[in-house]
């Protein structure tokens, strides 16, 4: 059979571009079914401004249009995407008039657009075409540097993103963060959270997987984040995760009870920090491991000579804060250990068991104290107190999915000095 039917013209504008496309009619498919027929190739319904056939390209600051013109015809699904992938997000009408986009395009890209219609009989219409963008006149590019170094961790260690100019306008943020894509194998639930205008903490709801792989790019490259500011290219990092190993500390019956993949692997007695230096409560992440160091009080404060004052070599140290806080071999306070709380915020033990516990423990593993009279764990600025925040407020700091911004944190806290 054969039917008549009104073409439905296509108006597709971003900025100097603009695109009239027929949705099409055909003859029905062979079976007689309109939705088998053969999209109507539109390009004989196509034109583009002057300006755009003199050469110039769309603007990607403003927004990508189409619109449906005419009676008989619908949009039914548009996408946009530049040469590396990345796709231009939008919203169709509900009654299929019209499509914008909702994400901007990037600057100096090439861009391929599928627009697909379909008339009132049901026969669908389709046009590919490509344009490019131009790039702004004068741009101020925003960098940005993924953390840890790339390598093997343990399963609760954040990821970190790093910009070089301040970001605080919240659709601003928004631009930026949907920009940095996190991937895990195997795939986890993850967000953002902004910890100040330049730093960005991105972790799992729970831990990371065992022997999990986790790669973070950057999309920002050549998009507008404001009128001076566009994305800048960026490194990626890949990092991957090991056993999963959990050291519990129980400052209260001076005992530490170590785990791997949830299974009880080691129990060692400990001491920790004595009244006046007492060890943060919480979630701590290894941040390094380090054969010896010489521990001075001095450099935390405490006056050489004074009560509390120290210089000891101390070895088999594994840091977990940046003021000073370690667990290593502390051979002067055995006869405490497993008994009583006598250092200066560390959590000590015996040399062989400094040693084991050395020799089995990684950067990015968790370490947790409980039951201890001290200040809980700063979240952000002592190292990695991330897990110290529940899942349901640490969204809240997602521009894409919260909107609250900034950690804090109700207990006050002080900075414990480095000791034995």
């Amino acid at each position: 059979m054969s039917t008549t039917t009104q073409r439905t013209r296509m108006v597709v504008s971003g900025t100097l571009l603009a695109a009239f496309l027929g949705a099409g009619a055909t003859a029905c498919g062979p079976d007689g079914n309109p939705l088998a027929s053969t999209p109507y190739d539109a390009a004989d319904q196509i034109s583009f401004s002057a300006s755009m056939d003199a050469g110039k390209k769309a603007d990607p600051d403003k927004p990508l249009e189409v619109t449906s013109k005419g009676s008989g015809g619908r949009i039914t699904d548009v996408a946009a995407v530049d040469g590396q992938g990345r796709q231009v997000t939008g919203e169709l009408a509900a009654d299929g008039s019209r499509w914008h986009s909702t994400s901007p395009m990037a600057a100096g890209a090439h861009y391929t657009l599928t627009v697909k219609t379909e008339n009132d009989d049901g026969a669908p219409g389709r046009k590919v075409f490509a344009f490019e963008t131009s790039k702004p006149k004068s741009q101020k590019l925003l960098k940005v540097t993924f953390g840890p170094d790339a390598g093997a961790y343990g399963v609760g260690q954040p990821l970190t993103a790093e910009l070089d100019q301040p970001v605080k306008d919240k659709a601003q943020r928004a631009i930026v963060e949907r920009g940095l894509q996190v991937t895990s194998t195997p795939a986890v639930e993850g967000s953002w959270y902004w910890v100040n205008d330049k730093q960005l903490h991105y972790r799992p709801r729970t831990y990371w997987p065992a022997h999990a792989t986790v790669q973070v790019r950057s999309n920002l490259e050549d998009i507008r984040i404001n009128d001076r500011l566009w994305g800048g290219a960026a490194k990626p990092l890949k990092i991957t995760t090991g056993d999963r190993i959990v050291a519990v500390t129980d400052a209260a019956a001076h005992e530490m009870t170590v785990y791997r993949n949830d299974e009880k692997i080691k129990e060692l007695p400990v001491t920790t920090g004595k009244p006046g230096f007492e060890t943060r409560n919480g979630f701590k992440v290894v941040l390094a491991k380090q054969y010896y160091v010489q521990m001075k009080s001095s450099t935390v404060g405490i006056a050489a000579g004074s009560r509390d004052s120290y210089d000891l070599p101390v070895y088999y140290a594994t840091r977990v804060t940046w003021s000073g806080e370690f667990v290593h071999a502390a051979p002067w306070s055995v006869g405490s250990q497993g008994v009583a709380n006598v250092s200066h915020g560390c959590t000590g033990m015996s040399t062989a068991n400094a040693k084991w516990f050395f020799d089995h423990i990684h950067e990015g593993d968790v370490v947790q104290v409980v039951n201890s009279n001290g200040d809980p764990m700063e979240l952000f600025d002592n190292g990695y107190g991330d897990w110290n925040m529940p899942w349901e407020k640490w969204v809240q700091g997602s521009a894409l999915r919260g909107g609250k911004t900034g950690a804090s944190q109700d207990a006050p806290t002080r900075l414990l000095p480095q000791g034995h």
